[in-house]
Formats: C-alpha cells, sequence, structure tokens
C-alpha cells in the first residue's frame, strides 16, 4: 500500500519546527528516522495532514559527554542521534556500555542506518528496546515546546501503549545517560527474527562488590506489558546478595508479578511472562559474564 497525502515541509531550525507544530498541531506527524511512522503511514494507521521532517534541523544528532566534574557527569545525546552512532561510539561503549549493547540489537543493519533514539522514544512502542535500556538507567529527556523547557525521566516520559508525556507542540531533543563505567551491562530479547516485535527485553546494568555481591542493580523490562518497566521487585531480591544462579532464577520468577501481561498473535500471556522469567535471568547473568 502507498500512504494517504500530506504535505511536507522540512523546517531548518528548531524553532522553526515548533512553530509548524504549533500551527498544525494534531494533523502533523514528527518525522525522525521514520522507521516506524512510514509502515504505519503505508498501512494508513496513521495518515497525517503534515509531515514535520527534522532531518534539516541542526543541534540534534551528537553524542558529548559532560566532565566528571561538571554538573551531573551525564552523557548527552541528541534526539536525532542514528541508533549506528550510539552503537559505535567509544564514548558510550566505555562509559554506559548497556546503551551501545541495546543499539547493536535494535531490528537490522538497515534500520540502524536510519532510525534514532529520539524517533523511538516518542514512538513509545510498547516492544520497543531503547526505552528498556532508558528506564533501566534512569535516563532524563529534555523536551522543549512554546512554555520552554522540561527534563522528565524516563519512567514519568513513556506513560503507556504508544503515549509519552510529550504535548503535541512539543519535541524531544536530548536524552541524557549517566556514566556507569566499571559497571556490567547486557541487553537480551526474544523476538521471532531479527527486525520481529519484541515478545520480551530485558536490559540490565549491575554493580558487583567483593564475592559477587550484588551492590546495585537497574533492570529495564520491554514487550511484556503496555509499556516498559522497572523491575523493582527483582532489584530488590537481589540487592546485597551473592549473585548465584539460583538466587537469580528465584528473583527473576518475579518479574511480572502484579501486573498485566500483553496476550496477542506472536505470544500468549503465559507464554510471554514466562519468556520474560527467562530472559530476566539470563541478562542477569549475561551482564556478570560480561
Amino acid at each position: 500500500m502507498i500512504p494517504a497525502a500530506f504535505e511536507y515541509v522540512a523546517p531548518t531550525s528548531l524553532d522553526e519546527a515548533l512553530s509548524l507544530l504549533a500551527s498544525y498541531g494534531d494533523t502533523a506527524k514528527v518525522l525522525a528516522g521514520g522507521q516506524s511512522l512510514f509502515p504505519l503511514m503505508k498501512l494508513r494507521l496513521v495518515f497525517p495532514a503534515y509531515l514535520i521532517d527534522l532531518g534539516r534541523v541542526p543541534g540534534l544528532a551528537f553524542v558529548e559527554g559532560n566532565g566528571a566534574g561538571q554538573q551531573d557527569g551525564s552523557i548527552r545525546i541528541g534526539a536525532m542521534t542514528l541508533y549506528r552512532e550510539i552503537e559505535d561510539s567509544e564514548l558510550v561503549q566505555r562509559e554506559c556500555a548497556l546503551l551501545a549493547q541495546t543499539a547493536a540489537l535494535v531490528a537490522d543493519v538497515q534500520v540502524r542506518n536510519r532510525g534514532t533514539i529520539g524517533g523511538s522514544l516518542a514512538h513509545a512502542d510498547p516492544t520497543g528496546d531503547m526505552p528498556a535500556a532508558a528506564i533501566a538507567l534512569g535516563a532524563e529527556m529534555r523536551v522543549v515546546g512554546p512554555r520552554g523547557e522540561r527534563v522528565i525521566p524516563a519512567a514519568d516520559f513513556l506513560t503507556g501503549f504508544f503515549s509519552t508525556d510529550l504535548s503535541p507542540d512539543e519535541l524531544l531533543t536530548e536524552i541524557r545517560v549517566p556514566r556507569l563505567a566499571g559497571w556490567r551491562s547486557a541487553y537480551l530479547k526474544a523476538a521471532p527474527r531479527a527486525s520481529g516485535f519484541t515478545i520480551a527485553g530485558v536490559a540490565v546494568c549491575l554493580r558487583l562488590g567483593a564475592d559477587s555481591t550484588c551492590e546495585e542493580i537497574r533492570i529495564g523490562v520491554t514487550g511484556v506489558t503496555d509499556k516498559p518497566f522497572r523491575a523493582t521487585s527483582v532489584e530488590a531480591a537481589l540487592r546485597g546478595r551473592r549473585l548465584d544462579e539460583r538466587a537469580i532464577q528465584e528473583a527473576a520468577a518475579s518479574v511480572t508479578d502484579g501486573l498485566w501481561v500483553m496476550d496477542d498473535l506472536r505470544a500468549s500471556e503465559t507464554y510471554r511472562a514466562h519468556i520474560a522469567r527467562l530472559y530476566t535471568a539470563r541478562a542477569i547473568l549475561a551482564a556478570i559474564g560480561g
């Protein structure tokens, strides 16, 4: 199929993009990488009257690190930064490896060469890979609009099924993630094929002490419910404990406790919950091994 007719506009500044959003409102869609938007348009599941392409807006594609003595010592990533650029970034690999590991497993090479981190997070697909890492890392989203700038924690930014805290006249411009040099991390997912939708994906970063004791652990889970979530029950069960396989398996068993679990054509509720438990344990073990 081909998309319904639309008007294409390509602003050359952030102010112009915001002005267009304010003018067109809900009749417009923002084009970042287009790897999620274009298929939906071709299927006519969405049919914007206006398509606002951010590709010519300067200053939205970068990976930069604040120095350890500056403010929070975070890594700043522009919303239009490609998955490939995150995957290949030496700074990200060294200081926040989980983000690079997650980017490397997004869909396929073609998608990673066109898709953007900001597009993924703003799209808020409940099976998306990057939101799991953002949740686990406690990332922050810098959002700008006519009322000024907001900084939103990832857990508050991702509000539900394909929905975020973004207002129709706001843009996500930057993602901030903490430097976690010395932490161990892993992202694993179950998907029918490389570019298929995730049945369950688990992002883990942890810090080990003596005798493999877990000093700190953060776990983000995607593909299981209507939005990515932090597996706090698993974290609490493992924090301060020696991470042997038995302890990990016991803790991972609680990952979906108290949650509504999706039931669709790709996986039943029972199977998806089982895969979530299985991959939670596997991701923790992979992080330890890494």
